[in-house]
């Protein structure tokens, strides 16, 4: 599952290079788009949603007022495969073209989707339709942690660590931060949320997380960027906790809107199970 940083890294790096430029070319190798052309829109900005990118388009000027077209937004959802790579000219794909799900020609410069499950082209006025059911943003202008606060506590009866992968209550966590969250709050992920003494705490930890990683090529959680172990927990199992020396151990749980199974990492000394 992605993390929000990653989306942030991607989304910035396309921003940076993309923005202002106008396309020259548009190749959209799944069914729903295949016919539209993009040719002569103008990238505005790329920016994050959680875990979305999307890129927003201001339409070429025509001449006939009554051919004028509103803005566009480029949605896309990495999901657990997806990427955008970007190419100079003459460049070649350093991924199989089939994979190829969108490719956005400009001048000089070429940027592909690749093996992205979800896009969309949708009016800039209807964006919310595609990201109006996420929670507060922890990576986003319009953060507010009162907000997911007063989301996660109207389901007291959800374990936290299920919780927590739920974007509808709070944007941007994925299955790496959720161990790492944990364990750095002591909670078990069986805790419910209705139990959770200090659940501000979590949701700060969260947010923390993320923002001193979403600049790093490298996301650490334990310390300085060159450490030998990145992670607390997460990736562990069956070696022993940095803190007290006991040994890691893995738990699968499962979403409840979709009923998929992610491995959660914990220390069973330093995260003790809840007694009912």
């Amino acid at each position: 599952m992605p993390e929000g940083d990653s989306v942030y890294r991607a989304t910035a790096r396309l921003h940076r290079a993309l923005a202002g430029k106008t396309i020259v070319r548009s190749d959209f190798r799944v069914p729903s788009l295949s016919t539209v052309d993009l040719a002569g829109y103008m990238v505005s900005e790329v920016v994050p949603r959680g875990k979305h990118l999307l890129v927003r388009l201001h339409p070429p000027t025509d001449p006939d007022p009554a051919f004028n077209h509103p803005p566009l937004t480029l949605h896309s959802h990495l999901l657990m495969e997806g990427r955008w790579d970007l190419y100079g000219s003459g460049d070649r794909f350093k991924r199989p073209a089939h994979t190829a799900r969108v490719v956005l020609q400009f001048t000089g410069i070429t940027a592909v989707g690749f093996d992205i499950a979800q896009v969309k082209l949708v009016p800039t006025a209807d964006e919310q339709e595609l990201v109006g059911h996420l929670g507060p943003d922890l990576l986003g202008t319009d953060w507010d942690a009162q907000q997911a606060a007063a989301n996660f506590r109207a389901q007291p009866q959800r374990g936290i660590g299920e919780a927590l992968l739920d974007q509808r209550l709070m944007a941007g966590v994925g299955n790496i931060y959720r161990s790492e969250v944990l364990f750095l709050t002591r909670l078990h992920p069986l805790t419910l949320v209705g139990q959770v003494v200090g659940l501000e705490k979590a949701i700060e930890m969260s947010r923390r997380l993320l923002e001193v990683n979403k600049d790093r090529p490298r996301r650490v959680t334990t310390g300085l960027a060159r450490t030998r172990e990145p992670y607390w927990v997460y990736g562990r199992a069956g070696k022993p906790c940095l803190r007290c020396g006991t040994t890691i151990q893995v738990l699968k749980i499962a979403a409840e809107d979709s009923g998929l199974e992610r491995d959660c990492y914990l220390c069973p000394s330093c995260q003790p199970a809840p007694r009912s």
